[in-house]
């Protein structure tokens, strides 16, 4: 596992390649005055030996997060905790009440299959991500 900063609360694994990924990545940037996230993209040429225990294939189809506990996250618990972190949680606190909860996961799986497609719509800059779109629906580990 990589060395963090004791600050770091979150490790926030996103897709480089995905160009909805990279805007909100920056805007989490930007309002993380704390430093309480770190950011990783699944891309990079040194992932794998510094995350040995994030797959980086389930990782390009499931957001994926790492608590300072070691714990991991996945889907929307990543987004709302990262944007409850910088100081912005009201927006997403919503997303994580109960009965709420599995219709969110449910559109944010849809969204998930479809990021690609939506990716290049909405940001010119970056042509698709890659995803595995047969295997986006199926549960993670």
């Amino acid at each position: 596992m990589a060395v963090r900063d004791k600050t770091t609360q979150l490790t926030f694994f996103f897709d480089g390649l995905c160009g909805l990924c990279d805007s909100e990545v920056r805007h989490l940037k930007r309002l993380d005055e704390n430093a309480s996230i770190s950011f990783e993209d699944i891309h990079d040429t040194t992932f794998e030996v510094r995350f040995p225990s994030i797959d980086k294939e389930t990782a390009s189809r499931v957001l994926h997060g790492q608590l300072a506990s070691g714990e991991l996250i996945q889907g929307l618990d990543v987004t709302c905790l990262a944007w409850t972190l910088v100081g912005k949680g009201r927006w997403v606190a919503w997303l994580r009440w109960p009965v709420i909860k599995s219709i969110s996961d449910c559109a944010y799986r849809a969204f998930a299959l479809n990021r690609g497609w939506i990716s290049k719509l909405f940001t010119n800059s970056k042509p698709s991500c890659k995803i595995d779109i047969a295997s986006v629906g199926k549960k993670t580990e």
